[in-house]
């Protein structure tokens, strides 16, 4: 909000999306190496549910054939934005921000396993549906 507050809101965005570029891959390889994951997709399940769980996120995750899929029914990150009055903001910065996370998250445990968001509940859907799936 400091920096909102002397560049503006579009300069904040972009440098919180190019810090939530790289604090995943701090995250990711220190629950790696704290839970013993490899670089695959089972240990990407493992460290970033063990990362939801610790930051207090309400959420489901299941594989589905080769993909993860993890349903997020309460998000602890947009909570803090409707109590702070920035509801409004959450669509834009939840879509910029969960984009660079999770694909980060996704590169960290390997170059074949992409992330896409299939639902937002910043933008209004019930849950956050995040899958990451091999690349064919």
């Amino acid at each position: 909000m400091k920096m909102e507050e002397r560049y503006g809101f579009e300069e904040a965005l972009e440098t919180d999306r190019r810090v939530w570029a790289v604090f995943p891959k701090i995250q990711a390889r220190l629950l790696r190496s704290m839970l013993g994951a490899k670089k695959d997709m089972e240990g990407l399940a493992e460290c970033l549910i063990t990362r939801l769980a610790l930051e207090n996120f309400e959420f489901q995750a299941r594989k589905e054939g080769d993909d993860l899929r993890i349903s997020i029914s309460k998000c602890p990150w947009l909570d803090m934005m409707v109590t702070s009055g920035r509801e409004a903001l959450s669509k834009r910065v939840g879509t910029t921000i969960c984009n660079a996370e999770y694909r980060t998250w996704a590169s960290e445990f390997g170059y074949d396993i992409f992330f896409l968001q299939e639902a937002r509940i910043c933008k209004g859907d019930e849950t956050c549906v995040l899958r990451f799936t091999k690349a064919p």
